[in-house]
């Protein structure tokens, strides 16, 4: 049976790699430069999908009152932070691996994330996963950030696929956003940094609990919406 899908558009954050704890540890690195408050782990992991600007933005207090040039200098500090220390205390989530190795060479696989671009392809090659996506495109790779379609129409067209043959798999609500501007399906994962309630409130095509799932998706009609 040939898959129902031959393109996968995978978010990285939260649905192929947790990355959490490395986030925080370059943001709270970031914050300790410039004297602010640094924060829990569980309070930064709120804060991930938007990219890194708005993930300072959010990490600033209220009261900080940040001037536009502060903030883009702890967005450089949280980089140069991050990018010496990418790949700490990162791992694949349990059953990623499995499901990447079911897909056959008909699938294309693309990751495409709101993480700096020179971030992901860095973090994905020290994880060993790297070569297994043809694309893996973040931000400041000429795109829109998601929720805006520009990145996933461009890969639908680089391999001539209609939005119905192509799936994006997500934990976040830009996912979910991101996959109806483009006109393609959107498989919500719920082991991410998301809450179901979250992600079921947006109306992804799919909810899937485990990578099995997204390899069943793919696969076959097993699913239902």
């Amino acid at each position: 049976m040939p898959p129902r899908f031959s393109l996968v558009l995978f978010d990285l954050d939260g649905t192929l790699v947790d990355t959490a704890e490395d986030i925080a540890a370059a943001l709270n690195a970031a914050l300790d430069d410039r004297g602010f408050p640094t924060l829990p782990t569980e309070s930064v992991v709120g804060y991930i999908g938007n990219g890194a600007t708005r993930l300072v933005q959010r990490a600033l207090p209220p009261a900080a009152d940040a001037a536009p040039a502060d903030e883009a200098d702890l967005v450089r500090r949280f980089k140069a932070h991050y990018a010496a220390n990418v790949c700490v205390r990162s791992r694949i989530y349990p059953g990623i691996a499995e499901m990447l190795a079911r897909l056959p060479p008909a699938v294309s696989l693309a990751v495409l994330t709101n993480k700096p671009g020179d971030l992901a392809r860095p973090l994905l090659e020290a994880l060993g996963i790297a070569g297994r996506f043809q694309h893996i495109i973040g931000e400041g790779d000429g795109f829109a950030r998601k929720p805006a379609p520009d990145a996933a129409q461009w890969l639908m067209r680089q391999h001539g696929v209609a939005p119905d043959a192509a799936l994006l798999v997500g934990d976040g609500l830009p996912d979910v956003q991101v996959a109806r501007a483009a006109g393609c399906p959107v498989a919500a994962a719920t082991w991410g940094y998301t809450t179901r309630a979250a992600l079921s409130a947006e109306q992804p095509t799919f909810i899937v609990d485990t990578p099995a799932a997204v390899a069943q998706l793919i696969l076959t009609d097993g699913l239902s919406s």
